[in-house]
């Protein structure tokens, strides 16, 4: 069966659905790990646990059923993980997620997947996945450890700074153009440098420096605002 290039998505709100793992050894736990990083509501299938997974039981950070899948286990989820080294639990688990419309990823087995959990950066607010189509995992974590070691804490902060300013920017460029090409201006300059360097202060009077200066279109000609960039 032939895999199709995914389109690159980034779920949100999963502290909201049901996510189902079925499995319950070391994979299952890296995929429950991945998941909480998410606030996801995760129901963990597996008559056996890892010792950490055990723990996060035992602590309500995931609610744990405590036997084998059966057909009927994926009612009400919006997505599965089958995580078990058993092929036709696995194939089950896939089988119910297709007749069932559910998102479903099948570890190290891409034909039985209608999406892949990547590698991922996290620094605050920004989030950079790195996939190979479930080709080569080992791979996407080699270059996950490249994009580490390029965006650093600095990043977080920065990202942390703009949220601040975003409605300050919203109401001083209510024209949508200056607005984005401000943006821009922003991201381009040495705040970052600044930030890497640990001059805070700095690089916040950088941006409000440049948040400050008056929108020339909006002065000439008048720009329409728009409700997003």
């Amino acid at each position: 069966m032939s895999v199709s290039p995914g389109l690159p998505i980034l779920l949100a709100n999963l502290g909201d659905v049901r996510t189902v793992i079925i499995g319950g050894g070391t994979v299952a736990e890296g995929k429950v790990l991945q998941l909480l990083e998410s606030d996801a509501k995760i129901t963990l299938i597996s008559p056996e646990l890892t010792p950490k997974l055990r723990d996060l039981a035992a602590l309500g950070e995931i609610e744990h059923v405590e036997r084998e899948y059966q057909p009927g286990d994926l009612a009400e989820a919006f997505m599965v993980i089958g995580a078990t080294d058993d092929r036709a639990v696995n194939a089950a688990v896939w089988d119910e997620a297709k007749s069932r419309h559910i998102l479903c990823n099948v570890v190290d087995d891409p034909p039985h997947c209608n999406f892949y959990a990547v590698s991922v950066v996290r620094q605050g607010d920004l989030t950079i996945g790195v996939s190979t189509n479930g080709v080569a995992p080992a791979l996407s974590n080699r270059i996950r450890k490249r994009f580490e070691r390029e965006f650093g804490p600095e990043y977080a902060e920065f990202l942390a700074l703009m949220r601040e300013r975003r409605p300050v920017i919203a109401e001083h460029l209510p024209c949508f153009n200056c607005r984005r090409d401000r943006w821009y201006q922003i991201v381009d300059t040495e705040v970052l440098d600044l930030l890497r360097a640990g001059r805070r202060a700095d690089a916040i009077a950088q941006i409000d420096q440049m948040i400050n200066v008056p929108c020339p279109i909006a002065e000439v000609s008048g720009c329409p605002s728009r409700s997003s960039d």
